[in-house]
């Protein structure tokens, strides 16, 4: 406790005596200053005890007194001191009335005990306190180390608790409470999931205070530019010296524990590049073996590959492959994300209320990345270790240059997370462009997918998904958000085993084709396999190679010499039976045997070959999807 009125005039050397505000002696003492001037208050601070002798004082006269005592209340002096015998034999009654009708402690300072004497017992108080500050400082680190080595972050947390009289949580990197103590503050530190998402988003080291049912401070923690966790810590009141010595040594502590040192998490990374490139090679057995306890049963039971793609990459590759951008709308009904016991249906399902946490936690990194110029595969790879860890899975993280590779359990939260974050920044995405064209902007996600070619399906099941951004906050962002760079495409393999690793990564990359092919964040293997190829037609090289294939027969029908085009569709639908196109058609069959020699001889192909056949269907069902 720092000094206060009422330590000195209970000090037994001093001799004090209380002459006015006797009730307000509790008040803390930040210093002791003796001034002699008619008006002190420019050199005051605030919280001093003032020493005066009243040489340069009428201290008679009420008025002048009233107007004294009355500057210095409002500069925040705490007492004044008054010492008798040397201008005055004792406090004049004005400045004792004056004192009292402001309330402001009024002391008498006896000839015998110099203002020195005051100075020092304020200064060693002041003194004696910092060091019992600092030496419960010091034994709360000792504490707080003693826990972090035996208990972790948990009796860090705990002992934390106990030092500041209240309550303390942590969360990770994506806003979710990893451990409180005591037991009862989880659920208040539940409710400041927004404020740490907020913080998150600074730059790091980063703290704030948040108000409420008390007083919580929360402080990032990490060494990085951006946190990888941070902490909360609740109290009633404003913390003192030692409590912020425990918190400061908590950060430090927490830190350590949940940031891993740079050469260790490099080599984590060359083991998981060891194991996924053994895996792709067939060598599920010394895989297993480079791996050992790093990736628990994550090797040893069904998993699913996710690879996930930069918007610079994707745009790259479809460009090479002919597709101008995601412009082609996506056909059907939008991504059923989770479809067929996929992604949808992993095991991070719980309550509905969990699983609307957990999609407004994706929701909201998902926007973090698509509006504040984020890293979308950096935060999808945050959202799929946090998830993993939240959950007790192991997953295998692997950075691939502008690509990520991530094996993570069958049915677990890891993947339940990607679906999620997928559909949130598609969601993103469509709000974004929506928000841009309410505001006469220019979006620069003009090929984006409408919210109805939006993923359909989340964690929680159908038709839970998240719920539609405000177009007002995305649109304030959408000059900036959604550049190539910040795009997001993800293929998911269907489950597989170690041994089937590199048919799962094709599998992934052929969904991650498709996906970047129709404008769509996320496509799951299994949905291409469900669904029908006809869809895949529209794209416009397909529709480019059917145009030039049939242009030769379009040209010939439209001198008006026989209905060629027609007359080979109806051909083709019936398999070649001459009877039933023919009866289709309205026409003899040697009619139609002559239109198809005719086709023969204007194309140069021959009809036998049923890969001609097959190249002929699929234009001619391509034209017919473009509506020709």
């Amino acid at each position: 406790m720092p000094p206060t009125l009422a330590s000195l005039v209970h000090h037994s050397a001093l001799k004090l005596t209380v002459r006015a505000g006797g009730d307000r002696l509790d008040v803390p003492v930040r210093w002791a200053h003796v001034s002699e001037l008619a008006d002190p208050v420019p050199y005051m601070e605030g919280g001093e005890l003032l020493l005066i002798t009243a040489l340069k004082l009428d201290a008679e006269d009420p008025q002048e007194m009233r107007r004294y005592v009355r500057r210095l209340v409002g500069a925040g002096v705490v007492g004044l001191g008054f010492a008798v015998g040397v201008n005055y034999e004792e406090v004049p009654e004005a400045l004792v009335e004056a004192a009292d009708a402001e309330g402001l402690p009024l002391l008498e300072v006896p000839r015998r005990t110099p203002f020195l004497a005051i100075s020092k017992a304020v200064s060693a108080a002041i003194a004696a306190d910092q060091y019992r500050a600092v030496t419960a400082g010091f034994a709360a680190q000792r504490e707080l180390t003693k826990q972090a080595l035996g208990a972790g972050p948990e009796g860090v947390l705990a002992a934390l608790a106990s030092q500041v009289d209240g309550w303390a949580a942590l969360y990770d990197a994506s806003g979710a409470v990893v451990a409180a103590a005591p037991e009862w503050a989880e659920r208040r530190a539940g409710r400041l999931t927004a404020d740490v998402e907020r913080l998150r988003d600074r730059p790091a080291p980063a703290s704030a205070v948040v108000g409420g049912e008390d007083r919580v401070e929360l402080h990032s923690l990490g060494t990085g530019r951006r946190a990888r966790a941070a902490l909360a810590v609740g109290t009633a009141a404003a913390l003192g010296t030692a409590e912020r010595y425990a918190v400061h040594s908590a950060i430090a502590l927490l830190t350590l524990t949940t940031e891993r040192s740079r050469s260790l998490h490099a080599a984590e990374q060359r083991i998981g590049v060891a194991v996924l490139r053994m895996l792709l090679a067939g060598e599920s057995d010394h895989a297993r073996a480079v791996a050992g306890d790093l990736y628990g049963e994550l090797l040893d039971a069904p998993f699913r590959l996710i690879l996930a793609e930069s918007g610079s990459a994707s745009a790259a590759r479809a460009r090479a492959e002919g597709v101008v951008g995601p412009t082609g709308a996506s056909t059907g009904s939008g991504a059923a994300v989770g479809g067929g016991g996929g992604a949808g249906n992993g095991g991070a399902a719980g309550s509905s209320g969990t699983a609307g946490r957990e999609s407004g936690r994706y929701r909201a990194a998902a926007l973090a990345a698509a509006t504040a110029n984020g890293d979308p595969l950096a935060q999808l790879a945050e959202v799929v270790e946090a998830a993993a860890a939240r959950a007790g899975e192991a997953v295998l993280v692997v950075p691939e240059g502008e690509r990520l590779v991530v094996l993570a359990v069958d049915g677990g939260a890891a993947v339940a997370a990607c679906g999620e974050f997928a559909a949130a920044l598609e969601t993103a995405r469509a709000a974004t462009a929506r928000g841009a064209g309410a505001t006469g902007g220019t979006s620069a996600a003009a090929g984006a997918p409408s919210a109805a070619a939006g993923p359909a399906v989340s964690a929680g099941g159908p038709g839970a998904g998240p719920a539609p951004l405000s177009a007002s906050a995305a649109g304030a962002a959408a000059a900036s958000a959604f550049s190539e760079e910040e795009e997001l495409v993800v293929g998911l393999s269907a489950p597989a085993g170690p041994i089937a690793v590199s048919a799962a990564y094709k599998q992934a990359e052929q969904a991650l084709s498709v996906a970047r092919r129709r404008g769509r964040c996320l496509v799951e293997h299994e949905e291409l396999a469900a669904g029908s190829v006809l869809p895949l037609l529209a794209d416009d090289a397909v529709r480019a190679f059917a145009d030039g294939l049939l242009r030769a027969l379009r040209d010939h029908d439209a001198t008006g010499r026989g209905d060629l085009v027609a007359s080979l569709r109806a051909w083709l639908s019936r398999h070649g039976q001459w009877d039933a196109a023919a009866a289709d058609l309205g026409v003899h069959r040697h009619t139609l045997r002559y239109r198809m020699r005719r086709v023969e001889e204007i194309l140069g192909r021959s009809l036998d070959d049923p890969d001609v056949r097959m190249e002929l269907w699929l234009a001619l069902k391509a034209t017919s999807a473009a509506g020709e």
